[in-house]
């Protein structure tokens, strides 16, 4: 199994997805995957999204996760899925436990100096800093991350294309979560694939 940092530095942009059509699920992995983005994040926001996990798994190349986990029970359906990572809006005692016991890479969504000591209480830190412009943008990501130096986030949460390599300029930066690569209900597999090859270009 792969670590959080591993799943972190394979590409700048981790793609966020939302999913209704199976149908969908194996050539929106592929155009991800040709345009150089392997990191896929498959929202638990559509009745079909475990399916469409386990659809993208079995693309050569895919490295799928589960967003949108929100509970110990949403974990392990996405384990059971074929989730190779699980990333949460935010973080409670109970899914950073059953995350820790499961053994899965983790992502915890946190917006406060509070959010990370308690993620790191629990032995995370490797963060998702959601959501981003909302949350405060990059002057509260720059004076989050300045006292705590150990820490790594992939900011999520109105990035784009334009503004994204300002944020992958930042030290504490491994990587940001983008949801312009495919918006959802896209079928425009090689527009898909040539905004993912831009957004993996970014990588400096």
């Amino acid at each position: 199994m792969m670590d959080i940092d591993s799943v972190m530095g394979l590409a700048p942009v981790i793609p966020v997805l939302m999913v209704d059509d199976i149908a969908h699920a194996r050539p929106l992995a592929e155009a991800l995957v040709a345009g150089g983005l392997p990191v896929l994040e498959v929202t638990l926001r559509t009745p079909v999204a475990l399916d469409v996990i386990t659809e993208m798994a079995k693309v050569p190349g895919a490295v799928v996760g589960a967003g949108t986990v929100i509970s110990s029970g949403d974990l392990a359906a996405a384990l059971v899925a074929g989730a190779r990572f699980v990333v949460s809006p935010g973080i409670t005692a109970a899914l950073g436990s059953a995350a820790r016991t499961s053994g899965v890479p983790f992502l915890p969504g946190v917006s406060s100096a509070s959010d990370i000591i308690r993620a790191q209480e629990m032995g995370f830190n490797r963060l998702k800093f959601f959501p981003a412009v909302a949350a405060g943008g990059l002057p509260m990501l720059r004076a989050l991350a300045a006292p705590f130096r150990n820490v790594r986030f992939c900011p999520t949460g109105g990035i784009s294309q334009d503004s994204a390599p300002e944020w992958l300029a930042e030290s504490s930066v491994a990587c940001v979560g983008g949801s312009w690569i495919a918006a959802r209900g896209e079928t425009d597999w090689a527009a898909i694939e040539a905004r993912a090859r831009a957004a993996a270009a970014l990588r400096t």
